[in-house]
């Protein structure tokens, strides 16, 4: 009559879709940063602002989860996984912090078209991460749950091809070789947000192939 809902004790789920929120938030304002950056330079400044705040709102929740980890008696799944959870969405904002900072530090004023194509591809990763989180609360959502971690594995995947064309056309074009080392680091960056959310993708399927 219920359903498989998940044991609830305090507000883990509120907690984890607060933080999805912020992920999805997160890519949007990376996709636009990276945009300003192709398109309108001048524009990007109040984007890489945005990512701090977003980053810096995660973290706390991050902590508000952690510590109630240790102070439930109930929860709605395993501690280890609890654990492993959060921490791996919040490591998809901070290395959509790193890709912002790394901006910054290496002074880049303006970025390839493809780079653009990549973090739209990372918008939408983080965008199946929130979707992905906010069903969690109940096991008769599994199969749509096991839909967008496939999902967000094939994006990776995109992510993955996007990088190799990216890199073939630096080494191809671009002659200046301060620009090859720092476009080369922030590609990699901004791949590996691709990279957790589909930490996190496999952390949910395990939880809901353990509880379904």
């Amino acid at each position: 009559m219920f359903g498989r809902l998940m044991p609830r004790e305090g507000k883990y789920f509120d907690l984890f879709n607060a933080h999805a929120e912020l992920i999805a938030q997160g890519g949007t304002a990376l996709s636009n940063l990276i945009g300003a950056l192709a398109d309108q330079p001048d524009q990007a400044e109040p984007f890489a602002e945005e990512i701090d705040n977003l980053e810096r709102r995660a973290d706390a929740i991050t902590h508000d989860t952690l510590s109630q980890l240790h102070t439930s008696f109930i929860t709605p799944f395993d501690r280890d996984e609890i654990h492993q959870l959060i921490s791996g969405m919040d490591d998809i904002l901070d290395i959509i912090q790193d890709v912002a900072e790394s901006m910054s530090l290496y002074d880049i004023r303006k970025v390839p078209a493809e780079a653009k194509v990549m973090a739209k591809v990372t918008e939408k990763c983080c965008a199946s991460v929130r979707s992905v989180v906010n069903l969690l609360h109940s096991m008769d959502n599994a199969p749509a749950i096991l839909k967008f971690c496939h999902e967000i594995d094939e994006l990776e995947s995109e992510a993955d091809r996007g990088l190799r064309t990216a890199m073939s056309k630096l080494f191809r074009e671009e002659p200046d070789v301060r620009e090859v080392i720092k476009l080369k680091q922030i590609y990699e960056i901004l791949e590996s947000v691709t990279d957790r959310c589909k930490d996190v993708a496999g952390t949910v399927e395990a939880i809901v192939l353990e509880n379904s």
